[in-house]
């Protein structure tokens, strides 16, 4: 399908995290594609990246270095499903070495880091081919990998805020996805780095295993849900009107109804830990992605923040990355 790639030494791609506000759950296919509403996510591209390099070798196998090591001849024994399909997708299929190295452990944060290395591996493996596609390019062939290909129980908002970057009102739907970003200030921009904070569990969990569990009530979770989406839309209007004391009261609602999604979502120890953050005078808090564990996002500003740390919990201040994947070295 693809011709051969151009003489190309290295290509170094950077693709960042995402933290989403509201409406996680809802760009599920089963959910999104059966409500006349639709799902929407309001969420935020996290400064803190995914890399990926792509660099080629003297003879034509391939090297894929990660949190092991895999060195093959023929790119179909490679075990890693996310890089062998994304060379497949790109045809990139042979001669290279591949890395993938993250600012924050790469799975089970709640942080879309899966889908931030699939789309950081298909812009780097085009960019060696020399191509460049869209952000809507890579966020469609990264859903096509993990849901289709791989068929991976998970949503569609961390493909789209990983390749596209910036706050973002994200919609899911049968006619497809519409990324619209927020029409935010600087200075509101400034405040969120300045009073959303992140604060680790020290407890991590695929976010597969969770949503593949079925829950005890499928109504129960499916109104849920539905309140969940309004959330999102909540969210997306607070954000643009910079009440961001409104958004941390809003985290609160929306923990109470993720909670009772499934019963992995949360559990004692994460509890204990929400209980603790409360405790320090947040306005509120809710753990990020699928649950289980990974990160809560938590409103309160920096006279919280001393507390959290007091707790020996890792903390980091939620800044925004506004260019979504990119290719940082070309040569």
């Amino acid at each position: 399908m693809w011709g051969a790639p151009p003489p190309v030494l290295m290509i170094i791609s950077r693709t960042p995290l995402r933290v989403s506000f509201c409406g996680g759950g809802t760009d599920l296919d089963w959910f999104s594609n059966s409500e006349s509403t639709g799902g929407m996510v309001t969420s935020a591209a996290l400064d803190r990246h995914i890399h990926v390099t792509v660099n080629r070798r003297f003879d034509d196998m391939v090297r894929v270095s990660y949190s092991k090591m895999e060195l093959v001849e023929n790119f179909e024994d490679i075990e890693h499903e996310l890089v062998r399909e994304s060379m497949r997708m790109t045809g990139v299929t042979s001669g290279v070495e591949i890395t993938t190295i993250a600012d924050i452990p790469s799975r089970g944060t709640g942080l879309g880091s899966s889908s931030s290395v699939t789309v950081g591996l298909l812009n780097a493996l085009h960019a060696y081919a020399g191509r460049s596609p869209s952000p809507r390019q890579l966020a469609e062939e990264a859903c096509e990998i993990e849901i289709d290909i791989l068929g991976q129980p998970i949503g569609r908002q961390d493909q789209y805020a990983a390749a596209y970057g910036g706050i973002n009102s994200i919609s899911f739907g049968s006619e497809g996805t519409n990324v619209a970003p927020l029409k935010i200030t600087e200075e509101v921009t400034a405040r969120i780095s300045e009073e959303f904070t992140l604060v680790f569990t020290g407890i991590t969990r695929r976010a597969s295993d969770v949503l593949s569990e079925t829950p005890e009530d499928s109504n129960d979770k499916t109104s849920r849900l539905r309140e969940i989406r309004r959330h999102a839309d909540v969210a997306r209007d607070l954000l643009e009107g910079g009440d961001l004391m409104g958004l941390g009261e809003l985290l609160r609602e929306t923990w109470s109804l993720k909670r009772g999604i499934s019963f992995s979502v949360s559990g004692d120890e994460i509890e204990q830990i929400h209980d603790q953050i409360m405790q320090t005078g947040a306005t509120g808090s809710k753990l990020l992605g699928a649950g289980g564990g990974g990160f809560f996002l938590v409103h309160g500003g920096a006279e919280v923040r001393p507390g959290l740390e007091k707790l020996g919990l890792v903390t980091i201040p939620l800044e925004i990355d506004e260019e979504g994947s990119t290719i940082v070295h070309r040569g």
